[in-house]
């Protein structure tokens, strides 16, 4: 089902050095999009070496495309570049895979000193009919290529060399989980939760998911897949997971990934209210479980998508040809400024899915553009993904995405979100494709239902982690993690950490930020605690782990506001909101 390098393909098509075509994008359906994907191991196998796997698909294009691509090893830091590689590659429907052997060696085959290191993968689709051979070796035309590209596809993540540090970490006591410890126990006697794993991001056939196993290469044909929500509901059940969101994309209801002007508006109606109560009546025949259901609102291009993740009723821009619309409320497409004041009307709540860092969530002309009806009604933005089309069932899967970047350009932007990662599941392997998990902490003695769920996304008690056996919690002066709160004096930021299996923290990194400030995300210590006096205004803080095995935790931030006795450089801030 895909085309296979074994090594980076040093002869390909050229692409245009004056002139570089937009995006394939343009000539393809508006639901999907370019992807690609970076696997680099974070520990060698022999003398260091390992392949870094890139990934390349737009299964769904209906035009072939040509595919620069550079790979860059960089200092820990990312500010220098230590050695590259770079390719071209041929695609069209089909997944592309290539491998790019790295001996664990610096230019020149230089050693490298141990410690980490950061693999950055930077890629771009140009349409072929539109570009030409030129002169130039193929460095100097990928280079100008990404260089020019409206639209490219960043993937980073860190790799070490040599053996692993392990960072003290503050004496923690894991919290308990469903299958864990007797949830009225709490640990350090001041944090009474339990904390719930599952996955918030999945298709079944009620839109573009549910496909078998054996056949599954990507995206179904709208109601075509062979599994229903409820499948899914009892796959990830039977797999361990706490909970399960089918998150239907909102317009495939009328049976087209287009607009279908012959379907029957009450059927697209009625099959959603379905799949509301289908989850319902799971929930009340499965307790300690919560089956979820609402859908994936919009498109990639010209768009974004986002989960609805309490959505009792459909939203919709398509009508039949009788002028009735596939849905009970009417929002424009890709108009999110009404969307977010709709759902705040509503009462519903929602996740950012794998945001780029540009041309989605448009307000005004702005990527990812601050809403204060938005930052009401969005709780959690996807951090980290692994692959939406894999047939993994073995939690093992390389294809992954990382998120991070938008995720601190909403920070920044003034959203108060927490972190998520989230398998998007097309084919019947909900959840189960890698260890990734959601974490979600509800006071102990509370039954895992709905109401306490949606309770704790909106007070951003969440953290993300690849590793489904850890935890990550972040405290500061007493207050938990997705807290907003006012300071004075000095502040104490504690990132607690528990793994079942014996694993170490490799690298620990609390973040900082301003809301509002539109500016960049900075590492306020590497380490697991610090103790400052922030300056007066407001900030935000999170923390971030590395495990010795290269898995990655990410916390809710805290928002604290300080207000007299602070120091250092003072904050600015376009817009401020009411703590509590």
């Amino acid at each position: 089902m895909f085309s296979k390098r074994l090594h980076a393909r040093l002869v390909a098509l050229g692409l245009a050095l004056a002139v570089i075509a937009p995006n394939v994008l343009a000539v393809s359906p508006d639901h999907h999009e370019f992807e690609a994907t970076l696997y680099a191991p974070f520990r060698g196998q022999v003398q260091e070496a390992r392949d870094f796997q890139l990934g390349f698909s737009f299964i769904d294009a209906r035009d072939p495309s040509t595919v620069a691509w550079r790979v860059d090893l960089l200092s820990a830091d990312g500010k220098q570049t230590i050695r590259s590689w770079y390719g071209e590659e041929r695609l069209f429907q089909k997944l592309v895979e290539v491998n790019v052997p790295w001996s664990g060696r610096g230019q020149s085959e230089r050693a490298l000193a141990t410690g980490f290191y950061q693999v950055r993968l930077t890629a771009s689709a140009g349409d072929p009919v539109l570009v030409r051979t030129t002169a130039g070796n193929l460095e100097q035309r990928v280079d100008r290529v990404l260089q020019n590209a409206k639209d490219t596809v960043v993937q980073q993540w860190e790799v070490h060399v040599g053996n692993p540090p392990k960072v003290a970490m503050p004496t923690f006591r894991a919290l308990p989980t469903s299958t864990g410890a007797a949830k009225s126990q709490g640990a350090l006697g001041s944090l009474p939760y339990t904390v719930y794993f599952g996955n918030l991001h999945t298709q079944s056939n009620d839109s573009d998911g549910g496909g078998a196993i054996a056949t599954c290469s990507g995206s179904q044909p709208a109601q075509s897949g062979a599994f229903g929500p409820n499948d899914g509901f009892v796959y990830a059940r039977a797999h361990g997971l706490d909970f399960s969101a089918a998150s239907e994309h909102n317009h495939y209801f009328d049976g087209s990934s287009g607009t279908n002007t012959a379907a029957s508006a009450s059927a697209a109606i009625t099959r959603y209210a379905n799949g509301v109560a289908a989850s319902n009546t799971f929930n009340s025949a499965n307790p300690g479980f919560l089956a979820l259901y609402g859908m994936e609102w919009g498109v990639i291009n010209n768009g974004g998508h986002l989960n609805i993740l309490n959505a009792t009723e459909l939203f919709g821009w398509e009508s039949n040809s009788s002028g009735q619309l596939f849905g009970s409320t009417f929002v424009a497409k890709s108009d999110y400024q009404t969307l977010y004041s709709t759902m705040l009307g509503k009462g519903f709540i929602g996740q950012f899915n794998h945001p780029a860092s540009s041309g989605q969530f448009l307000i005004g002309g702005t990527a990812l553009a601050y809403n204060a009806d938005g930052d009401q009604v969005m709780v959690l933005a996807e951090i980290q993904n692994s692959s939406a089309f894999s047939k993994n069932t073995t939690e093992t899967e390389t294809g992954r995405s990382t998120y991070e970047s938008a995720f601190k350009t909403l920070l920044e932007r003034g959203y108060h979100i927490a972190p998520a990662t989230n398998q998007d599941n097309h084919c019947a392997n909900w959840g189960m494709s890698w260890t990734n998990r959601t974490g979600v902490l509800i006071p102990n003695g509370s039954a895992l239902s709905k109401t306490a769920f949606f309770d704790a996304l909106k007070a951003r008690r969440v953290f993300a982690t690849s590793d489904k056996n850890s935890q990550l919690v972040l405290t500061a002066n007493g207050h938990l993690m997705g807290e907003r709160f006012s300071n004075t004096g000095a502040l104490n930021l504690v990132a607690n950490f528990a793994n079942g299996l014996g694993r170490t923290v490799a690298s620990a990194q609390i973040l900082e930020g301003v809301p509002g400030r539109n500016g960049t995300v900075t590492t306020l210590v590497s380490a697991a605690t610090a103790t400052i006096t922030p300056t007066v205004g407001t900030h935000f803080y999170y923390a971030r782990l590395v495990q010795d095995d290269g898995k990655i935790l990410w916390s809710a931030p805290v928002w604290v506001t300080q207000g007299s006795g602070g120091g250092n450089v003072a904050p600015t801030a376009n817009y401020t909101f009411t703590t509590s």
